[in-house]
């Protein structure tokens, strides 16, 4: 593998998508297959010059790209099936770019699928005393945290509920958002309760969907108008002492690394870019629970610890803000398939940097940022320029 300096470069050359939601009487590979259909139109590229394929997901068993890809045909290339939870989408996307970077490919295909088990996550991230404790309940986890981090900055509830209203409002503009009915504030607060202090409208909706993309070399572009340059690609794991979902007061811990997985996949991923926080126009920011987006925009070094719920309250983060985050709904409204989540965010910023976004479209958008977390834990970091 060459040192990244002198990777060539690689850019998007079309990405697709399908409708998230619940889809009883189809298949996962069903939703994966259209989705890599539209990106090959939207890249206007023929799928025998597909070189090589990576497919994320979590629930789909054995082969879950092959079976999307037999829809379409088979050719022989290289498919590889990808699991990394939330961030399986990204970790497909990466690959796929480093393999046109590094010259072992030319064109190559990420995808992400998934068709979510009902109920809550069953995540089986988790030792087995953890899983017997309770540990898998993804909104307990969250709440935990969610509790520790209002006591150490003053969050409020209404704060957190901020994220819900802002989200469900954009994802009114988005036609492949599960959810697209904006909520009022008095609406988050008297919905059900899920975990202390989190309740149902807090929460992210899973859902079945897939995202796909395409990307090539510069030479391989058919259409120059839509030159969106991959300009970092990061993945990192767990670091030690760094508690995802802590239990008890923060100050009592003895030991708490410099940096954690999202600091750190920040870190790297702004000093691969040569980009930095103040250079970023629009983000997707991982909102699994409200709570979680406002905490992963200030490790992300969009602004200080507990700063974030005053500037949401200032419209910062609003589509015509200075920094419009999560403009096609987030995971709050366009929801959660597992598999695809990290791509259909990648999936976003790609039109928003081409200005395709419509209604929803930024005021200035010339590079994004793509954040998805997940079990294991990995914290993945997608950045893209125009």
């Amino acid at each position: 593998m060459k040192p990244i300096n002198e990777m060539r470069e690689v850019v998007v050359a079309g990405v697709g998508i399908t409708k998230w939601d619940y889809y009883p009487d189809s298949e996962s590979y069903d939703l994966g297959s259209q989705a890599i259909l539209n990106a090959l139109k939207d890249a206007d590229i023929d799928w025998k010059d597909i070189q090589a394929a990576f497919c994320g997901s979590v629930y789909q068993g054995t082969g879950s790209g092959h079976q999307a890809m037999k829809e379409i045909g088979l050719t022989g290339i290289p498919i590889v099936n990808v699991e990394n939870a939330c961030s399986s989408g990204a970790s497909a996307f990466r690959l796929a770019y480093q393999s046109v970077a590094a010259e072992l490919y030319d064109i190559v295909l990420a995808v992400g699928l998934e068709k979510m088990p009902r109920g809550p996550i069953p995540s089986t991230a988790f030792r087995p005393w953890q899983l017997k404790s309770g540990f898998n309940v993804q909104p307990a986890n969250y709440a935990v945290e969610t509790v520790t981090y209002m006591r150490e900055y003053g969050i409020t509830l209404e704060d957190i509920g901020g994220v819900t209203v802002k989200n469900r409002k954009n994802g009114a503009l988005n036609p492949n958002a599960r959810f697209q009915k904006p909520v009022m504030l008095e609406e988050v607060g008297k919905s059900r309760m899920v975990a202390y202090p989190l309740r149902l409208l807090h929460c992210c909706p899973l859902a079945d969907g897939a995202a796909a993309a395409i990307l090539c070399s510069r030479d391989k572009l058919r259409a120059e108008s839509k030159v969106i340059a991959v300009a970092a690609s990061v993945l990192v794991s767990g670091v030690y002492g760094e508690h995802m979902f802590p239990t008890g007061d923060m100050a009592s811990i003895k030991f708490r690394p410099q940096l954690g997985i999202t600091e750190l996949s920040a870190k790297q991923a702004y000093e691969i870019s040569g980009y930095g926080p103040e250079d970023i126009d629009v983000v997707q920011a991982y909102d699994t629970m409200a709570s979680s987006e406002l905490w992963d925009i200030e490790k992300l070094g969009f602004c200080r610890p507990g700063e974030a719920a005053s500037l949401l309250r200032e419209g910062i983060f609003d589509i015509d803000g200075k920094l419009p985050v999560n403009t096609d709904g987030g995971l709050m409204s366009r929801g959660h398939p597992l598999g695809a989540t990290a791509l259909g965010q990648i999936y976003e910023i790609v039109l928003q940097l081409r200005g395709e976004a419509g209604q929803r479209q930024a005021k200035v958008a010339k590079v994004g940022l793509a954040h998805a977390m997940g079990a294991g834990p990995n914290s993945s970091i997608t950045i893209l320029k125009r």
